[in-house]
This record gives structure tokens, C-alpha cells and sequence, in this order.
């Protein structure tokens, strides 16, 4: 039985769909009157959550980030040995799970706003000592090989956005060729 009163909005609901309509709309969207308008609440259960706009970039941000994080973390361990480990990584880096449009949409924020910005460049910094100590255990230690294979699966993760296509299969390959190099 319904009593006719709405859901009590919480910190995660807006969070949520700050990502949505991040991915959807891109930051602009991130306003607090344009995100109540979206959860057909008040500008007062916005800031009841959060401190001012800035306050809910910031841990949008950081809720981004640490979900980035904890799936490099899951996809390395839930692999045994350097080559399988190197090759889901950068099969999930160009084909992601689930997140794929918020990644691109931080990544497009990240132009121009310096919070954004930051939390790109943790992200890609913890990929790129990945990527590159993954390669260095396979024997090969140019680290610019871990940037060409970040780089690839980047673009690839945008590519699949926009049209179909095999990503996961694509950069198997890009990560077989790489190995062969050894």
C-alpha cells in the first residue's frame, strides 16, 4: 500500500543519476536546478546532500574514480599470470562492462574542468603502471607500449559506442602482436 508521499531521495539516488545524465547530456547537465528538475524534486534535496555544486562534482568524481579503480583491481585478480592478466585488462579497457559512456563523458568534462581533469589522470596513471608492469613481467619493458595499448583501447571504447564491432577480439589481437614483439 502506497501512502502517497515519494521516495525519500538519498545521496546515491543523485549520484546515480548525475552519472545518467552525465553520459546522457554531459556536465552541463550538473546543476542543481536542472537535476531536480530531472528527479522532479526541489533544489532542496539537492543541497540537503550536498554542500554546493562543486561538493557534488567532487564526489561524483570520486565515486567515478574509485569504481574505475576497484574494476582495474577485480580484473587483474581475477586473472593467473602476466599474459592472461595483461590481456583482460586491456580487453576491458576498450570494452568495458558497464560505465563505458560515463568514462567517455568524465573524459570529455575533463577538458575543460580541472576536478574532472584530475580524476582522469589518477585513473590513467594506475591503467598505465598496469598496463606497463603487466608488460614488463611478459618481457617487454618499453613503456610506451603500455600508452599505445591504453590508447587503443580508448579509442576502442569510443568506437563502440558509435558502431558494432568486436573490441574484446580487436585488442586480444593488438595484445597478441605486442607479445610477439618479445
Amino acid at each position: 500500500m502506497t501512502t502517497g508521499r515519494s521516495k525519500r531521495l538519498t545521496r546515491d539516488d543523485w549520484l546515480t543519476a548525475g552519472a545518467k545524465l552525465l553520459a546522457k547530456q554531459g556536465a552541463g547537465a550538473l546543476k542543481a536546478e536542472p537535476m531536480a528538475r530531472h528527479m522532479k524534486t526541489t533544489k532542496g534535496s539537492f543541497y540537503w546532500h550536498f554542500k554546493d555544486v562543486p561538493d557534488f562534482h567532487g564526489q561524483l568524481l570520486g565515486r567515478w574514480e574509485k569504481a574505475a579503480l576497484a574494476e582495474l583491481a577485480a580484473v587483474i585478480e581475477g586473472e593467473t599470470g602476466a599474459v592472461a592478466r595483461l590481456r583482460a585488462l586491456a580487453q576491458t579497457i576498450a570494452a568495458p562492462e558497464t560505465g563505458s559512456t560515463t568514462e567517455s563523458a568524465v573524459r570529455s568534462w575533463a577538458i575543460d574542468a580541472e576536478a574532472a581533469r584530475d580524476a582522469v589522470a589518477r585513473v590513467d596513471e594506475a591503467r598505465l603502471t598496469a598496463l606497463h608492469e603487466l608488460l614488463t613481467d611478459t618481457g617487454i619493458g618499453n613503456p610506451e607500449m603500455a600508452r599505445i595499448i591504453y590508447a587503443a583501447g580508448i579509442g576502442m571504447d569510443l568506437l563502440g559506442q558509435t558502431g558494432k564491432g568486436d573490441n574484446r577480439g580487436s585488442m586480444g589481437s593488438l595484445v597478441d602482436l605486442v607479445l610477439a614483439l618479445r
